[in-house]
């Protein structure tokens, strides 16, 4: 039985929920991710003897695995029961099996690099009739346009409306581009994110016994973080849900609203209310935050418009500790900021040092931040997000997989190649490789391993890894038992290499990392139905950023802290041009980029479980700046 009774009241509402609409307004620090996974648990276990599963979509694997492991430890055995998984990696499940009505192949290619992309949209501009050079059109350039047709789901009955903004005689240019971007990337057998999303709405929209069938199989839809979704996503779940019974389960908050440049929109939040006559549930309890930091965040929050006229405000639950939980100070510069910043740090215990987290509107900030703490001692990272492996041993892993499943890949033949002249100092032409592919079924892994077969300078430990690795691949489809034998032949190389051009740098940390996104995926789909399309696939999604070392302090923007939770936080930076942007300075106090920034800065705030410090510097690389608004609206300075 799912013990629910560490609910609070309203919890216990939204957790005992069956079926109809219903949205949960969670403020942060409320407990959201337990009420949902409680009620998914709750329903598995109800309806033990029935087929249904449950879908639930959010927006990070981290999320996904997070609430996956909850669920089992509540309902253990339940994971065919429930797909918990982010929107694109839902959308690369349905195109994986339905694809095929629109052309796509089930080992498509997903695009993660900007410049590959511009290179495809080249590629459809140059098949259009029209000069390029006459209306300055590159790739580079419209790239952004395209995303945002994208993301607003424009389909090619409705991107005719969708370009009246644009000058007159750009409208049909751009009409066509748009088409032969999306059609060339179907016949490249490619995708990318925008994209993902958009095919999938496409299928649901155009060929309705797909969505009956998906319907079918999801009886129930939870959402959660859903004032992050754009309006692609917006479609793409308004299609899984049945008219009949419209048994959707929406977790929001529209004061974390901050993906506006991503196509999130406060308004969207009023639609779904509006379309599917929501039921409504808040949970404005916060177990988090010092209630100081819950008085400032109301006081900065109220000053937003654009809020629910029913939204409530957050009420402290956490008994008041000793001290007061706010430190605030300014500075003369940034420098003597970050310096004071990163010896405050320093001066804490380790334990406490690793509760610590460096928040700032942007990366620049963040990096003066980073350096200040390695140079007092402080192990520190900074989040970003790694989309290729760079050591040759996963290079070549990677590179080898990819041209298994797609065996004509010459991108891939040239990874490949290269990796391996690092690790075996053999040189190989990839054009060869594709030519001679022929010869060998068209297997360019075959073609390559006859190559490297004939030439005399091989060593005897990579014949040998070639002989039994290269048929498990391609013979049996064996990626794991390849994959295996791969990271033995690099360990027994990596004992040979001399000077100081190392192919085995970060290969420790990025063996570590594939091997913890495999585990992942394999949690997600279940290892006996991860092929080798949905694996590669899956990779594409993610980052390959390391973990960070145990301890050290993390260094996030605001919006990469979003979701999380830590002891002490540092805000930095709070002047105008910084937190507020400049944009939304230029803007104006009610624009809708200002009320974004202050959703920015309610975030952050409310990351805080013990304490929270913020600073400011009255100049920031070489300019005068003054203190950012939002301080005053907290009334922490007059």
């Amino acid at each position: 039985m799912v013990d629910l009774s560490s609910l609070n009241d309203r919890q216990l509402e939204a957790a005992n929920w069956q079926d109809g609409p219903l949205l949960v307004l969670a403020g942060p620090g409320s407990g959201k991710t337990k009420v949902l996974t409680s009620r998914i648990a709750r329903i598995i276990e109800e309806s033990a003897a029935e087929h249904f599963r449950i879908l639930a979509l959010t927006f990070t694997n981290k999320a996904a695995a997070e609430m996956r492991q909850r669920i089992e430890l509540l309902v253990p055995g339940s994971g065919n029961r429930v797909l918990l998984t982010t929107f694109h990696s839902f959308a690369g499940d349905v195109l994986r099996q339905h694809g095929h009505l629109i052309g796509l192949k089930p080992d498509f290619t997903i695009i993660t690099q900007d410049g590959e992309r511009i290179a495809l949209l080249d590629e459809a501009i140059a098949k259009t009739d029209f000069d390029s050079e006459d209306h300055n059109f590159s790739g580079e350039r419209l790239l952004p346009l395209i995303n945002r047709m994208l993301e607003n789901d424009v389909s090619s009955d409705s991107v005719s409306r969708m370009v009246m903004a644009l000058p007159s005689d750009q409208q049909e240019p751009i009409q066509a581009i748009y088409g032969a971007y999306r059609s060339h990337l179907i016949a490249c057998n490619s995708l990318d994110f925008p994209t993902l999303i958009a095919e999938s709405v496409r299928i649901f929209r155009e060929i309705p016994a797909v969505c009956k069938q998906v319907r079918r199989v999801y009886r129930f839809i939870c959402v959660d973080e859903f004032q992050d979704t754009n309006l692609s996503q917006y479609h793409l779940l308004t299609h899984l849900i049945s008219e009949e019974s419209k048994n959707l389960f929406v977790v929001a908050d529209d004061d974390q609203i901050i993906y506006q440049w991503n196509g999130a929109s406060p308004e969207r939040l009023n639609k779904l209310r509006s379309d599917f006559g929501m039921n409504l549930v808040q949970l404005p309890a916060n177990y988090r935050c010092p209630p100081a930091v819950i008085d400032i965040a109301n006081k900065l929050i109220a000053h937003n418009a654009m809020r629910s006229d029913d939204k409530q405000n957050l009420q402290a639950l956490k008994p008041v500790a000793d001290g007061d939980p706010i430190r605030f100070g300014g500075f003369n510069t940034f420098d003597e900021e970050v310096s004071w910043v990163a010896s405050d740090i320093a001066s804490r215990s380790e334990p406490e040092r690793s509760r610590c987290v460096v928040l700032a509107r942007t990366r620049k900030a963040l990096e003066g931040a980073l350096d200040q703490l390695v140079a007092q001692g402080v192990p520190a990272y900074l989040a970003m997000r790694k989309d290729e492996f760079v050591s040759a041993p996963l290079r070549w892993l990677h590179a080898a997989l990819r041209l298994a499943n797609n065996p004509q890949d010459r991108e891939q033949a040239r990874r490949l190649c290269k990796a391996f002249y690092a690790l075996e100092g053999l040189q190989i032409d990839p054009a060869n490789v594709i030519s001679s592919s022929e010869a060998f079924e068209g297997s360019a892994l075959r073609a390559f391993a006859n190559i490297a077969f004939g030439r005399a300078e091989i060593g005897a430990p990579t014949s040998a890894f070639l002989s039994s690795a290269i048929p498990a691949l391609t013979d049996k489809l064996d990626f794991r038992a390849f994959t295996r034998l791969t990271f033995d032949w690099a360990e027994m190389l990596q004992e040979t290499v001399v000077g100081a051009d190392d192919p085995f740098a970060e290969y420790s940390d990025e063996k570590s990392t594939w091997s913890e996104l495999v585990a992942e995926i394999e949690g997600q789909f279940g290892q006996e139905n991860v092929t080798l399309n949905v694996l590669l696939q899956e990779l594409d999604m993610r980052s390959k950023a390391p973990s960070p070392a145990k301890g050290a302090v993390p260094c996030f923007t605001i919006h990469a802290s979003k979701g999380m939770e830590f002891g002490h936080v540092y805000l930095i930076a709070m002047v105008e041009d910084q937190l507020p942007s400049w944009a939304a300075v230029k803007k104006g106090p009610d624009s809708r980029e200002m009320q974004e920034e202050r959703r920015n800065c309610f975030v952050a705030i409310t990351r805080t479980e013990d304490s929270l410090t913020m600073t400011y510097a009255r100049r920031v690389f070489g300019w005068n700046k003054e203190p950012s608004r939002f301080l005053r609206e907290m009334g922490l300075i007059s």
